[in-house]
C-alpha cells in the first residue's frame, strides 16, 4: 500500500490557486475533494490496493453536464489511445484521449487545477461578455 501525502495536495490546491477554490478535504485514506468556486468539485483518489492506481476527476455534470477525469484504469476500450492506460476523459466518459499528467502527485495536482483554472477563467470571461 502507497500512502500519498493529500495533505500536501490539499496545501497546493488551496494556497497555490486560492483564485479558484474554496477548500479541500480528505474524506478517506489517499483521497482528496476540492470544492472550485463555481460549484463544481475535483475528487482525487490513489488505490491503497492497487499499486500506481490514480483518478483526478473534475465533476461539472450538475453545471454543464461534463466532466474531465484523468486515470490509468486499464479498460480494454481505450488501448488505442497512445498513453494506454494513462487516459483523459475530456468532456464526457466516452471521449477519451492521451493524457499526459505527470506520474508524481504534486505536479500533476498542479497540472490538473491549471487545466480547471484555465477553464473556469475562460468560462467567467465569456458571461462577463454577455452581460
Amino acid at each position: 500500500m502507497t500512502l500519498v501525502d493529500v495533505e500536501r495536495l490539499r496545501e497546493i490546491a488551496e494556497i497555490e490557486f486560492a483564485d479558484i477554490v474554496m477548500e479541500a478535504f480528505s474524506p478517506g485514506v489517499n483521497e482528496l475533494r476540492v470544492i472550485l468556486i463555481d460549484g463544481s468539485f475535483l475528487d482525487v483518489w490513489f488505490s491503497l490496493k492497487l499499486e500506481d492506481r490514480y483518478s483526478y476527476h473534475w465533476e461539472r455534470r450538475a453545471i454543464d453536464g461534463k466532466i474531465y477525469r484523468h486515470d490509468n484504469a486499464p479498460h480494454k476500450r481505450w488501448q488505442v489511445v497512445d498513453t494506454f492506460p494513462h487516459h483523459f476523459h475530456s468532456g464526457s466518459e466516452d471521449n477519451v484521449i492521451d493524457s499526459h499528467l505527470s506520474d508524481e502527485p504534486e505536479q500533476a495536482m498542479r497540472q490538473f487545477l491549471h487545466f480547471i483554472q484555465g477553464k473556469i477563467g475562460s468560462e467567467s470571461k465569456a458571461r462577463d461578455v454577455v452581460e
